[in-house]
């Protein structure tokens, strides 16, 4: 009998906490970190400020941090692969290009360029843990930043840079089901053998 109203006691403790919105540090996170020689955006749009297009040297980009043998996230393109980034569609030409751009593609195999995407990302969990925990709401609170890079090289000395990012990200996402758990439920019925 002392066993029956342990769980009752049990479960009404889990339902007062659930109607009460408790919050509580036991909700998952998680952080991606990239082991990039840049721990902040400033870091790496530094290093990419110092590269200048027709000095620097692909010795150069090595000391920078951008390379290709050692630095993560980091891709190897050819000048096909740039052909498809700046020539998407036929409304595009070659003559619409920067001519250092356009240059390169002409040049075919002594073209090549390195695409460079970091992404941090520290995720947090809040809110009600029961409803997270059951998967009625579950509220995340995103931080990081990214940044992107393309350095187009040339006989070995760039010629053409491009960087993007975003030096904040801090955003908020929610998910609401109302069944909770059974939400999903449905499609397990509709995968339900036909006798």
């Amino acid at each position: 009998m002392s066993g029956v109203n342990t769980m009752r006691l049990l479960y009404l403790a889990l339902v007062a906490a659930a109607a009460s919105g408790c919050k509580t540090t036991i909700l998952p996170s998680e952080v991606k970190t990239p082991s990039n020689a840049w721990k902040t955006f400033g870091e790496a749009q530094a290093s990419y400020d110092r590269i200048i297009p027709h000095e620097t040297t692909v010795e150069d980009l090595r000391r920078l941090g951008f390379d290709p043998d050692t630095t993560p996230n980091m891709r190897l393109l050819t000048y096909l692969d740039i052909t498809e980034r700046f020539i998407p569609n036929a409304s595009i030409t070659l003559a619409d290009l920067q001519e250092d751009v356009r240059n390169c593609i002409i040049a075919k195999d002594c073209c090549k360029a390195y695409e460079l995407s970091v992404e941090v990302n520290d995720s947090q969990r809040y809110g009600n843990a029961l409803m997270d925990i059951f998967g009625f709401r579950k509220h995340t609170h995103i931080t990081g930043w990214t940044f992107r890079s393309l350095i187009i090289i040339q006989n070995d000395l760039v010629v053409y840079k491009l960087h993007a990012g975003q030096p904040n990200v801090n955003r908020f996402e929610s998910k609401t089901k109302p069944l909770g758990p059974f939400q999903e439920l449905d499609h397990l019925l509709t995968k339900a053998p036909k006798w």
